[in-house]
């Protein structure tokens, strides 16, 4: 795998299977580290014309209530329709707060072409989003 972005919220690398890793970082992030991070997940998708992404958050602190609403409201709905992302693979946290910070995000995709499905291990997602076309 090659490594796409890295910063202070987490690592995107490009897997030779067809689709963007994102694997958060544990410790503190800004604002603005989450926004480029999610900013290169997007222009990684679009570069290579794939759709797909297994999200790895076990590692994640929760999204705050600003970072929800902005990935909900404008990221996704902005990736969608400019990177053409359609499946995202999630390995969810162990922490209760994680899992129900990603939740609001993950369940406010009405309307959109979007879907996701949780794992606990990032086999079962790996396995799960190469069923799912690109």
């Amino acid at each position: 795998m090659k490594l796409f972005f890295e910063n202070a919220a987490g690592r995107l690398l490009e897997d030779p299977a067809g689709f963007m890793r994102a694997n958060w970082s544990p410790g503190l992030r800004s604002f603005s580290e989450l926004q480029a991070l999610f900013a290169h997940m997007a222009l990684g998708m679009q570069r290579y014309g794939w759709s797909r992404m297994l999200i790895n958050q076990t590692q994640m602190l929760p999204f705050s209530r600003e970072e929800q609403l902005w990935i909900a409201e404008k990221w996704l709905p902005g990736a969608v329709q400019t990177a053409g992302y359609r499946t995202g693979a999630v390995v969810v946290s162990q922490d209760v707060l994680t899992r129900l910070a990603t939740a609001y995000v993950t369940t406010h995709v009405q309307g959109l072409p979007l879907t996701y499905r949780s794992f606990e291990t990032d086999a079962q997602a790996q396995a799960w989003l190469l069923q799912q076309p690109n």
